[in-house]
């Protein structure tokens, strides 16, 4: 948890350095070209400040999400954050190995996967030997869950 949360804390000190420092000369620098109405860098800087202000809300609401993970309460009988989970492609007729992670650790080349992508979320509560179905960009794909590791297991 402390990498996440190290992650989330560089990106809300990147935007609070743009949001306190950087943006505020940009607006004073634009504000010199006079008539704010139609002066397009004054409206540029201060959208690029809704978005940062916006992003900041963001991170923070993020921020407490990760904090209120308690891993004492994770499930160690069903698949939940931090589960390790091999499940066989019923149409590929091959298996796949994928980690449950937060959005935040999430690399889906190297197996990794948030608990709120289309698998993630449809594999959540879930027990080996289930089945599901789940609508992917690419269509709908079924499972077997074969083998899960919780990460009380680890």
């Amino acid at each position: 948890m402390q990498e996440i949360k190290a992650k989330i804390q560089a990106e809300i000190d990147e935007l609070d350095h743009a949001l306190n420092f950087e943006i505020p000369k940009v607006i004073q620098h634009a504000r010199e070209f006079g008539d704010l109405s139609e002066n397009a860098e004054y409206k540029a800087a201060k959208e690029r400040q809704s978005m940062v202000q916006a992003r900041l809300s963001l991170l923070h609401q993020r921020m407490m999400e990760v904090d209120s993970i308690d891993i004492s309460k994770i499930p160690t009988d069903r698949i939940a954050y931090g589960s390790v989970v091999v499940l066989y492609d019923l149409e590929k007729e091959e298996k796949v190995t994928y980690e449950l992670l937060t959005s935040e650790e999430s690399d889906p080349d190297n197996g990794k996967i948030s608990t709120v992508s289309p698998i993630g979320s449809a594999l959540m509560g879930k027990e080996e030997g289930d089945e599901i179905k789940v609508k992917t960009p690419t269509g709908f794909r079924s499972f077997e869950i074969t083998r899960v590791t919780t990460i009380h297991e680890k």
